[in-house]
């Protein structure tokens, strides 16, 4: 198992360039099957959840060729005669559940093992099952397989019970190919939301609305192959520019949407440090000293569940008590032991954490308990006093393309080790 060794205490400098977007990549890849055609995915970031997506799909009969230089995958769905989906297959990623919502699109029929992914806490399907029920579908569960199949799909009026970002996307893509029109209430807005519109559009889909609380779909007979490039990833923004704030560095984070980005940057701004924003970058100048904020995850456009635990690296050494609340997933505080390995003061109780900021934090031997909490060692890390060993990187791996020669172009000192 590779390792990562981090010598804290060095500010980063210069120029980072981010890659697309990982939460929309796992779910445009899996909707390639609608087309049943070839479609050239383009500016996907060459991470372990693309790799294993280009696997499930080859399993399925599937076409596909990445070029990982060029981040340009080429997948032809139309050898694809049945899904399924086993949980060997499955079982790697949470996004194996997009391939429901394209299969039932397509063949009316679809077989997916329950999915995988990191553990931080309860993430129900029942939002999803309510959709694809409410467009004519019968969905069974037997012996940890999802079983959903249809004789005809048809449009339907779907109120979401809670905001529900995988299940706005699978409900979107099983709709596409329904009969009629479908509404979808209370969805969610995020900004891959729309890039899966805009790519379902693409393929020849009739959605609007996407990025508003109701989206429109009006189903079409069939769709066809096209070329499409993924938005950047607002979420390895947002690392970057914590790393750049908890090192005290001035860097400069590019190829993003500075929009995607406003509830990072008001926090950071809040904290002291300068934020300069441009058409398609952002320049983070840290401070020697920060100040204390809380924080509250909410659903976009508020701050994002995913930096909760990258943002709570920095606030280790903010000065005065810090209260984060996290409301979307409860096991998202399981970093918190491992800050603690490094000197954090930190309290727990429930959904809300108490951060007292430190002077210094100390390397010390930690281990990555999912993917974001993998990004918040690597942050506390770069600002630890001695060297930092990082265990289980595999789950910083699944969404964080090279993170250790983007950080050395800034100037950090890291390296990766078996």
């Amino acid at each position: 198992m590779s390792k990562l060794l981090i010598e804290g205490g060095h500010k980063l400098k210069g120029k980072v360039n981010i890659s697309g977007f990982k939460n929309a990549a796992v779910a445009i890849i899996p909707a390639s099957i609608l087309a049943g055609d070839l479609c050239t995915i383009e500016n996907l970031p060459n991470i372990e959840d693309v790799h294993v997506l280009k696997r499930i799909l080859g399993e399925l009969g599937a076409k596909v060729e990445f070029d990982e230089e060029k981040r340009v995958m080429s997948v032809n769905t139309g050898s694809i005669e049945e899904c399924f989906a086993s949980y060997e297959l499955a079982k790697e990623l949470r996004a194996s559940y997009y391939l429901l919502g394209a299969s039932l699109g397509r063949f009316k029929k679809a077989k997916v093992a329950y999915p995988g992914g990191c553990n931080i806490g309860s993430r129900p399907i029942d939002q999803h099952i309510k959709g694809f029920e409410a467009l004519g579908a019968k969905v069974t569960i037997e012996h940890g397989i999802i079983h959903a199949e249809a004789e005809e799909l048809k449009g339907a009026e779907i109120y979401l019970d809670v905001v529900s970002v995988g299940a706005t996307i699978n409900i979107m893509m099983a709709a596409c190919r329904a009969k009629g029109k479908t509404v979808i209430e209370n969805a969610a807005k995020e900004p891959h939301i729309v890039d899966v519109a805009n790519f379902l559009n693409a393929m020849g889909a009739d959605i609007r609305g996407a990025g508003t609380d109701v989206i429109k779909i009006k189903g079409v007979e069939e769709m066809k192959g096209c070329t499409y490039s993924v938005i950047p990833d607002q979420i390895e923004a947002g690392t970057f520019m914590l790393m750049a704030a908890g090192t005290g560095g001035d860097v400069i984070i590019d190829n993003i949407i500075p929009k995607h980005l406003d509830p990072i940057t008001a926090k950071l701004r809040e904290m002291g440090l300068e934020v300069e924003e441009y058409g398609e970058s952002l320049r983070v100048v840290g401070r020697d000293q920060l100040k204390n904020v809380n924080i509250k995850t909410l659903v976009y456009p508020g701050f994002p569940t995913d930096l909760q635990q990258p943002m709570s690296a920095i606030l280790t050494q903010a000065k005065g008590t810090s209260i984060v609340t996290e409301t979307i997933y409860e096991g998202r505080f399981k970093h918190v032991d491992e800050l603690k390995r490094m000197g954090a003061k930190v309290k727990v109780e429930g959904n809300v954490a108490v951060f007292e900021g430190v002077d210094r934090l100390s390397g010390a031997k930690v281990a990555a308990t999912d993917l974001r909490a993998g990004a918040a060692l690597v942050i506390a890390g770069l600002m630890a006093e001695g060297v930092t060993e990082i265990d289980n990187i595999h789950y910083i791996d699944r969404g964080y393309e090279s993170i250790e020669k983007k950080l050395l172009n800034l100037g950090a000192k890291i390296k990766r080790a078996e």
